[in-house]
């Protein structure tokens, strides 16, 4: 089989997923990581008495299916099975109990978590309120919002391999004391920014909030109730917080436990960072997801063209369209993926044992599907209709019923889940059961850059972002890409034109544009063309087929107001989401916009004549100092000057041996610097427009990390030129504020430090998108959660 990638799936490949040597040079080919996975995942059926020509049959499928882009495992899978690390799982939820020695045993298994590639979810509410008594000290407890700045600080220092950064979930019950906090700790978006965070409904809180009543605080050390808070006003106050910047979400708790299939084992708490895996604690969970694009019969099998004469009032289940599906290939699928799935639980390296024998005793895999808005574009369905809803209902509870035959024939040659006795699968009186293999089958989870290998692939189950964008590539020129099956029907009907895809990029919808055809339009719809009331049904009745949960944001437009937030979250639980994540359009105040904004009003006053700044006259003698900095390219020494009254006045910068596009870069940097001072710029802007600037080398220098070659240059100039009473904290005074201030503040001070631009990729510089509670880059794969 010829293995078709698309040139952005390469580059991702490259870059994250395959081998590479000491020099960082790639080692191995895309077909080769594929087998070098099917091959480790096969080989658990070594356990279970198989010949080695069953296991190779099997490898051979599952190879087959990964090569097919039909389904593509979790990336920590693709990263490591078959090497030494074999650390496999996506996502684990860790325990908190309300003592310090469990607090930092759980941050030392989120360091490992994090470093062998994976995410981690935390339910902070056994911890004791703040200003709290603690009597074995006498002193009183910081409260679980201080600890939660702990972990993220730790999560900021550990890169996970250089592939995928550390994400976390904290979530918090709307009943625990502090919660007012918690709901307002990301008021900022430079705090925090490690962590997705969520509130923990109850059903009780839902009841209060439609009752227009108060409810109990319960201390979750002493179970006693300390006092009451109006529904409404908090919940009022998630909402204008989720409006601001999009945070917190919602995880209903409650709902989450009423599907709880192991209740004897405990009761869900969290779940892992973007809310769609629902797990106990020192669970993990492996994730899948099958490509629904690619489950679509060849052209004559149906005759679903979009060509302007295809109706969709009837019911999906009796048009052409629906016939175009290939089910017969996605029951094969299917029942494959789980397959590898249960099978990738008996190869995998788990980063604590206690994790090994959770997992083990319920053995949930969670799959999934991806490219469910590619399928409704090539079916003529739009996204935001009934019909695609119909669809989704037929095509999820298909893809759980055979998730569901798969396992209970694994439970019969391979034995059922260990805990089973006592399920909720369990033979019950008059009931036949489930006699499953796997606790839970089935969740909708992120698909970043696994969606990007499989392309074209939408991501999960969210529709298409834009039907084009920019990507920067490495000479800083921006590359537009095209959704490939808008340009193909573009092309084929005869209006595509590269003045039409400009006029699209800056939009970002092509809702109004009249000179594309109206069936066109109609089907081919971005999230921002789509109410929230169709997001909400969508990942409603995705919901109704998934064991775990559904990782999709509801997308705002800029203009919402908070009442549609607010509508949009009691929708969620009226229609038996288990939770809910939402994205008003450039709500983050330091997002970058994701397409361009041409229509701001024209100032139609006449413009006032201004006066040019030019640049002071170089002195003949000038004084200033030299600074080596550490960076990941090397020593940097950079040179600042100051003029007779002791200001800013010049800045140059030399590299070891560097030469050619690095030198070039740094004498570039070093006279548009020197240019500002010169101008009488504010040093405190320049600082600021070069901090945190990120490259795929960073180091470390005095117990601070730099970023890069731009990154250094800031901060000299903010230790050499910026007096100690500056706003803007210097090295030294970093360095000061470790060692004399306590724990809690010089963690709060170094993940303010350490805070970034969100918006922004920080690898190739391209624009992120908040998708499926992620960010993500489509240019070069990077994701964040």
């Amino acid at each position: 089989m010829t293995l078709k990638l698309s040139e952005n799936a390469l580059k991702v490949l490259e870059k994250r997923y395959l081998s590479k040597d000491e020099t960082g040079c790639v080692v191995e080919k895309p077909q080769e990581l594929f087998r070098r996975v099917a091959k480790a995942i096969a080989s658990a059926d070594k356990l279970y008495g198989k010949t080695e020509e069953e296991i190779a049959q099997l490898e051979e499928a599952f190879y087959r299916i990964m090569t097919a882009l039909e389904f593509m495992p979790n990336s920590p899978c693709l990263m490591n099975a078959g090497k030494e690390l074999a650390q496999l799982s996506a996502c684990f939820t860790l325990p908190i109990e309300d003592s310090m020695e469990s607090i930092f045993e759980t941050l030392k298994a989120t360091s490992l978590i994090h470093q062998s590639g994976g995410g981690t979810g935390f339910s902070f509410s056994r911890l004791r309120p703040k200003n709290s008594m603690v009597r074995t000290t006498g002193g009183v407890a910081s409260g679980p919002i201080s600890f939660m700045r702990v972990y993220d600080a730790a999560t900021e220092a550990v890169k996970q391999g250089g592939c995928r950064r550390g994400a976390n979930m904290g979530i918090l019950r709307v009943d625990h004391p502090d919660i007012l906090e918690f709901i307002t700790c990301k008021n900022s978006n430079k705090e925090i920014t490690n962590f997705n965070i969520s509130v923990a409904i109850t059903h009780d809180f839902m009841r209060k909030l439609q009752n227009g009543q108060e409810y109990d605080l319960i201390d979750p050390h002493t179970n006693k109730a300390v006092r009451q808070l109006s529904a409404k006003k908090v919940f009022d106050l998630i909402v204008k917080q989720a409006h601001k910047n999009g945070e917190p979400g919602l995880i209903f708790i409650d709902r989450m436990n009423d599907f709880n299939p192991t209740p004897k084992l405990g009761r869900y708490e969290s779940t892992n960072p973007c809310g769609e895996q629902v797990l106990l604690p020192y669970e993990s969970c492996d994730l899948g997801s099958v490509n629904l694009a690619r489950m679509i019969k060849e052209k004559g099998a149906g005759g679903c063209e979009i060509d302007g004469s295809t109706t969709l009032t009837i019911n999906p289940e009796q048009t052409k369209c629906a016939e175009r599906i290939d089910w017969d290939k996605l029951r094969s699928v299917t029942h494959l993926a789980v397959y590898f799935l249960d099978n990738l639980i008996d190869v995998n390296k788990f980063p604590l044992p206690a994790i090994e024998k959770a997992t083990k005793l319920t053995r949930k895999i969670g799959l999934g599907v991806m490219g469910w808005a590619s399928l409704l574009i090539q079916l003529n369905i739009p996204y935001n209709s009934d019909e695609a809803v119909n669809l989704a209902d037929k095509v999820m509870s298909f893809v759980l019923n055979e998730a569901i035959k798969k396992s209970q024939e694994l439970g019969k040659t391979k034995g059922l889940f260990p805990v089973f006795e006592g399920s909720i699968y369990d033979k019950k009186e008059g009931s036949k059961g489930l006699r499953l293999r796997n606790a839970t089958l089935t969740t909708i989870a992120p698909t970043g850059t696994i969606s990007i290998i499989a392309g074209p692939c939408s991501s999960g189950i969210e529709p298409l972002f834009a039907l084009s964008y920019y990507r920067n590539v490495m000479d800083n020129n921006k590359l537009m890409e095209v959704e490939p099956l808008f340009e193909k029907v573009a092309r084929e009907r005869g209006f595509y034109s590269r003045e039409l895809i400009q006029r699209i990029t800056e939009k970002g919808s092509i809702h109004d544009f009249k000179d594309i055809p109206g069936d066109i339009r109609r089907v081919f719809v971005t999230s921002h063309d789509i109410s929230p009331e169709w997001h909400v049904r969508m990942q409603a009745v995705f919901q109704k087929y998934t064991h775990n949960a559904v990782s999709k944001t509801i997308n705002f437009p800029h203009e919402a107001t908070i009442e549609d937030v607010e509508r949009a979250y009691e929708l969620a639980y009226e229609l038996g989401c288990k939770g809910i994540t939402i994205y008003r359009d450039r709500s983050r105040e330091e997002q970058v916009l994701n397409i361009a904004h041409n229509e701001q009003k024209q100032d139609t006053k006449t413009p006032e004549t201004k006066k040019e700044i030019a640049p002071q006259p170089r002195p003949e003698v000038i004084s200033g100092t030299t600074t080596k900095v550490a960076t990941g390219c090397g020593n940097l020494y950079i040179t600042t000057n100051s003029d007779e009254g002791g200001m800013p006045f010049e800045l140059f910068t030399q590299m070891g041996k560097a030469g050619g596009c690095a030198a070039s870069q740094l004498e570039a940097i070093g006279r548009l610097v020197s240019l500002a001072f010169r101008s009488g710029i504010e040093v405190k802007s320049i600082i600021e427009q070069l901090r945190n600037i990120r490259c795929p080398s960073p180091s470390w220098e005095k117990g601070q990390r730099i970023f890069s070659c731009a990154d250094a240059i800031a901060r000299v100039i903010e230790k050499r030129l910026i007096n100690g009473a500056s706003a803007v904290a210097s090295l030294e005074s970093v360095d000061m504020a470790m060692k004399h201030s306590s724990s809690d503040e010089a963690v709060i001070f170094n993940a303010k430090l350490h805070g970034e631009i969100m918006g922004v990729c920080p690898d190739c510089g391209g624009t992120l998108r908040h998708e499926e509670g992620c960010v993500k880059c489509q240019g070069c794969g990077f994701s964040k959660c």
